[in-house]
């Protein structure tokens, strides 16, 4: 049972009724407070102090060490199922005290709708990827990545690619913006991949990190050394990391390339990952002119963007490109729905917006504006003169939305180099699609770009013109939009990172992510060996028959190189006039033979999908035993053509095997993969696939 947010009052920070505290450290499995004099943390609406940070102190290489010692270790030996139903299980828990981050998220300025974006979306990074882990990866500790490749002309000497977890430690340093996503859109990948994780949250609102740390502690569900916390000063924590380690970082471009040319970093050829702030572009294409839908779309977006997090998101629009043709209508739409954003506390009914995340931020933002404001107008906002709901503007960290103009900016280069984190967008004037594609490609890389167009010419013109420059583009119209996840929306299924000023990185993208955790490695060897290794058949490996028919096996009684060769069965024309007059597939190919004769297979030929069906006529086992369903079937080719009289022969493999997770009231089961080659009486591949069966699992309590 949980105990209630008032329960829990004196361990959560900024909310009300409780004191300043320091933050604690999560350190080699214990909550330790850093000493010294600390930072000081102050609630972004009120101005009060809520919290003191410190990591003085700390033994920043005793973690890496124990990360490397006792984290990776048992991480490693639990499969990537079991891992996924971790990040499951914590992922519920989380959402089960979601109540309590709402409360502390409060402090950082956010809006209810900013905080489930930070809160709800980062938890469903956790989800996302124990799904994909129980779905795109073996029950192993390893994953095979890609076919075999043959090496050897007689087939006896192939090679494939392995990836294992590394055996380092990896360093998560997040950016102030979003405290619990950025933490949670890391680990989510690098624990399914295996490895302990260090996060280091941004000082400025480190308190919720902790918050939502503290509650994955208090789970009991990640083993021992998985993760640890650090709430202030990395110290030197980077020095002490090896080859096997790796750095994801989040933030200023600035700070990425300080650290990535560390000398730890760069000796040890750390893997570094950077997603740095950047310059990212929302369109407008041509044809969407006033009264269209993609014109109210498009400035409905650029006005949430601008204020959603107050503008503090890496993935926020900045540069905003407009035909000038629709210039004016654009800024007085623009302006119209700005002026119904209310800036205060969100704490506030009616309030739109809340403050930046600190004070400090407040000095960075206006000295990024003076410095477009030299090249720019002002189209909407007055930095000196705005209204705050509910709240002392001078206490708080507030910051009110601000449109610019620049008339050419293909003359300034301010708009495409000065960027302001927070609520700040230029409006860009173009002529034609390619200026368009040439604005956006200033930016010099960036994080997203979204079109709005209902013209698919426009919109391939501009994807093609702006992807080599962008790690994601949106494009939206009148069908898409309802469904739509928004410009500044990650996705754990899609990767996120973009080239140049961007940093470079990919962090998510589903399978993608977790490998940037892990080593591939080329492993060479005859088809039996890798067989063995890989736990997965190899074409050309030595194959098991047995008396006992394949399908009349439980899951657990059938070891992967397990086969079964058919009887054989000539195939005669009266077969191709019955399949034909069953499936009613009369192709000329297989019914005309004068029309045959000219076509590619130079005379009548059996159809595809009757050979498919005859072999599984001779490979199939009619009676009620352990397979309960096919389950599908993948990777189908036709090799080579069937006529009337060619003698076909299957042979069935069981090529891999995947436990899955018991539900209730559900037969215990598998998931079986069985390699088919069927071969002519020449013994030459006609046709390859991969089926997949619903196998019954002999013991009910066997671990998944």
């Amino acid at each position: 049972m949980t105990t209630s947010i008032a329960g829990r009052s004196s361990r959560l920070v900024g909310v009300p009724g409780s004191e300043p505290r320091r933050l604690e450290n999560y350190v080699r499995g214990e909550w330790v407070t850093g000493g010294g004099h600390g930072t000081d943390l102050f609630h972004a609406v009120t101005g009060a102090k809520i919290a003191e940070a410190s990591t003085e102190g700390i033994d920043f290489g005793s973690m890496v060490d124990y990360a490397r010692r006792v984290g990776g270790p048992a991480l490693r030996r639990m499969t990537f199922h079991e891992r996924a139903l971790m990040l499951k299980a914590v992922a519920q828990y989380l959402m089960s005290r979601k109540d309590e981050f709402y409360a502390v998220s409060a402090a950082t300025g956010a809006t209810k709708s900013d905080s489930w974006v930070d809160i709800e979306g980062g938890i469903g990074t956790f989800f996302a990827y124990a799904s994909r882990g129980r779905r795109e990866f073996p029950n192993e500790t390893f994953y095979v990545d890609g076919p075999t490749e043959m090496l050897s002309k007689g087939g006896t000497f192939v090679g494939r690619h392995i990836c294992v977890p590394l055996e380092g430690a990896a360093v998560h340093i997040n950016a102030f913006n979003f405290p619990v996503w950025g933490m949670l859109e890391k680990l989510a990948p690098t624990l399914l991949a295996g490895v302990p994780a260090i996060v280091k949250p941004a000082t400025v609102t480190s308190y919720l990190t902790e918050a939502v740390f503290r509650a994955m502690i208090e789970s009991g569900l990640f083993p021992a050394g998985a993760i640890q916390l650090i709430c202030g000063s990395s110290g030197d924590l980077l020095e002490h990391l090896d080859g096997q380690s790796a750095v994801a970082f989040t933030g200023s471009a600035a700070t990425g390339k300080m650290l990535k040319s560390s000398r730890s970093i760069v000796e040890n050829n750390v893997r570094f990952n950077m997603e740095a702030d950047s310059l990212n572009y929302s369109m407008l294409g041509q044809d969407a002119v006033l009264g269209t839908p993609e014109f109210d779309l498009f400035v409905k977006e650029v006005v949430r963007e601008m204020t959603t997090k107050a503008g503090q998101k890496c993935t926020a629009i900045r540069r905003t490109l407009v035909p000038e043709g629709v210039l004016e209508e654009v800024m007085r739409a623009l302006v119209k729905r700005l002026d119904t954003t209310t800036v205060g506390d969100p704490a506030v009914e009616g309030v739109r917006m809340g403050p930046l995340a600190a004070q400090g931020q407040v000095a960075e933002v206006r000295k990024s504006v003076d410095a477009l404001r030299r090249v720019t107008d002002v189209v909407y906002g007055n930095l000196d003169d705005f209204a705050v709901v509910g709240a002392d503007r001078e206490r708080g960290a507030f910051f009110p939305p601000l449109l610019l103009y620049a008339k050419d900016p293909f003359a300034a280069n301010e708009p495409h180099d000065v960027e302001a984190f927070g609520p700040v967008n230029t409006l860009m004037p173009y002529r034609r699609t390619e200026d368009a594609i040439e604005l956006a490609k200033r930016g010099k890389g960036s994080l997203v770009g979204s079109l709005f167009t209902n013209d698919d010419d426009i919109a391939r013109e501009v994807v093609l013109g702006t992807a080599a420059y962008h790690g994601r583009l949106m494009v939206v119209n009148r069908e898409s939009a309802k469904e739509s996840t928004g410009h500044g929306s990650p996705l754990p299924h899609l990767v996120h990172g973009g080239p140049g000023r961007a940093g470079g990185g990919e962090e998510m993208g589903g399978v993608r992510g977790v490998l940037h955790y892990m080593q591939r490695t080329a492993v060479q060897g005859s088809p039996t060996t890798l067989m063995h290794i890989t736990h997965e058949y190899t074409p050309g490996a030595a194959r098991r028959e047995d008396r006992v028919h394949p399908f009349r096996k439980y899951f657990e009684e059938l070891e992967v190189g397990d086969a079964l060769i058919t009887p054989r069965r000539t195939v005669t024309e009266a077969d191709i006039v019955n399949f034909a007059g069953i499936s009613g597939d009369f192709f000329y190919a297989h019914m005309d033979d004068i029309a045959a004769r000219d076509s590619i297979f130079e005379r009548r030929v059996a159809h595809g999908y009757f050979v498919l069906s005859a072999a599984a006529g001779l490979f199939v086992d009619p009676a009620p035993g352990p397979v309960l369903a096919n389950y599908g079937l993948e990777t189908l080719r036709f090799v080579k053509p069937v006529y009337p009289g060619d003698t076909i022969q299957a042979t069935l493999t069981v090529k891999q095997k995947t436990a899955k997770e018991k539900r209730d009231g559900q037969v215990p089961q598998g998931v079986v993969a069985w390699d088919v080659e069927v071969r002519n009486q020449s013994a030459e591949v006609v046709a390859a696939y991969t089926i997949l069966t619903l196998v019954r699992r002999k013991d009910c309590d066997e671990r998944t």
